[in-house]
């Protein structure tokens, strides 16, 4: 079984954090509005990416496979937020494919990566998200003096 681990970490004496899987990094931060500085994706955000890029990844590869070449493409990837606790809630995907194939061979393409997904089928068939680890670290903070 293949695993994936990425990491987060927060800058010093910022509002934000750093994340990165292998040699690959981006910024993640709050959005304004909910205390955050503005200067990267939120949670939200990269949980909608995460479900667009793995459609678009494995478009590209079932796409090579079958030998059907693809001229471009995009996903736009949505939902609402609410419930309680909060979650995503009516996740639209919606895709366009350009390539060089006929309507109905794209239209099987399109569905079969949509089965095959490994994002879609996490989130469909639910995954528990246990704490595996929580290390502590109590810091003495220096009071400033009268």
């Amino acid at each position: 079984m293949a695993q994936t681990t990425v990491h987060i970490r927060s800058v010093h004496s910022a509002n934000f954090s750093v994340g990165w899987a292998g040699k690959h990094s981006l910024t993640i931060d709050r959005p304004e509005y909910e205390g955050g500085s503005g200067f990267g994706f939120s949670g939200a955000d990269l949980l909608l990416m995460a479900i667009g890029a793995c459609y678009a990844n494995d478009l590209q590869r079932e796409a090579e496979r079958r030998g059907i070449v693809l001229h471009g493409m995009r996903v736009v990837c949505e939902c609402d937020w609410g419930g309680e606790p909060p979650r995503a809630q009516d996740i639209r995907l919606s895709v366009r494919i350009e390539a060089a194939a006929d309507e109905d061979e794209i239209l099987e393409l399109a569905e079969s990566i949509d089965q095959q997904s490994r994002v879609h089928n996490t989130l469909r068939l639910g995954v528990e998200i246990p704490a595996a680890e929580c290390e502590v670290v109590p810091i003495e903070i220096e009071k400033e003096g009268p």
